[in-house]
């Protein structure tokens, strides 16, 4: 199963069209879920201002059936379900996230936790759970509309650690199923420290040390997903440039939440906060196992 997080903004039917195409490739489901106000969700009817409640929850369910609309027009045969939670949006999420495959939120939005996602929120719901998280930052021009899809490469950020191995399985199978090339990106900057404390490289052996862990990671891959087609690339550049310059007519980012050095160990602080803002194509987070 598939969660995508909707709050009536066109980012979130964005996100919408994005998952369930998703769901398509995956051959499972998609549940469209809306996080609102407990105190409306929970209101009796015989209290004063009931109809509060009740226009609440009526909009509510309006930004369900069209998100639940925007699944249905991208045709197919993914089976669509609909969820009103109440309470704190980051925290539904969370929840409804559970023996999910993948959650889906957009990036922007008016009001709700869509219209803080690139805050407090997106980062929150990225660290808290315990399935990969999609952030469908904006749709190129043209492929927003129902039938439109992301094209491109699949692009992976390597640092040679077990998130990054889990980032490298995501991005690996999801190149497979669209039948997509997989570019492998290694960002490195500034000295290397290896042994001892304070014992620095040459660059020479600096750049060669860094391919090496790329081709490290990168190993045994290959022989799993035989019919991907594999572009590795270490580069000597902050992992926020970088990944950022590789997104550009890709058609998803992969990350792992977790790890060592620039691009993992940060990701849920300033690198992520970076990519959130500036990636140009649909942005997959993956949680440690």
């Amino acid at each position: 199963m598939i969660i995508v997080g909707v709050d009536g903004s066109q980012a979130a039917l964005a996100a919408v069209g994005w998952a369930v195409r998703e769901a398509g490739l995956r051959g499972i489901g998609l549940r469209v879920v809306h996080v609102m106000p407990a105190w409306a969700f929970e209101m009796p009817e015989d209290v004063p201002h009931a109809d509060v409640g009740r226009w609440m929850r009526g909009g509510a369910a309006d930004i369900l059936a069209q998100g639940v609309q925007r699944a249905q027009a991208e045709g197919g045969a993914v089976e669509v379900e609909s969820q009103l939670l109440p309470g704190d949006p980051r925290l539904g999420l969370i929840e409804a996230a559970k023996g999910a495959e993948l959650l889906v939120v957009g990036s922007h939005g008016q009001g709700g936790f869509l219209g803080m996602l690139v805050g407090s929120v997106a980062l929150g719901v990225s660290g808290h759970t315990s399935c990969p998280v999609a952030v469908v930052r904006a749709a190129p021009a043209g492929q927003d509309a129902p039938g439109a899809v992301w094209d491109g490469p699949v692009v992976v950020g390597v640092d040679g650690s077990p998130a990054g191995a889990d980032a490298l399985a995501f991005a690996f199978a999801e190149a497979a199923a669209r039948g997509a090339e997989l570019r492998a990106v290694h960002a490195w900057s500034g000295p290397v420290i290896e042994g001892a404390p304070g014992v620095l490289t040459a660059e020479g052996e600096r750049e060669g040390g860094e391919q090496r862990v790329l081709a490290e990671a990168l190993a045994g891959w290959g022989e799993r997903y035989p019919d991907v087609k594999v572009a590795a690339q270490a580069v000597n550049g902050h992992p926020v440039d970088v990944l950022k310059e590789a997104s550009a007519g890709a058609g998803l980012l992969v990350v792992g939440s977790h790890g060592r050095g620039d691009l993992t160990g940060l990701l849920l602080g300033s690198v992520s906060h970076s990519l959130l803002h500036h990636a140009h194509c649909p942005l997959v987070v993956v949680p440690p196992r």
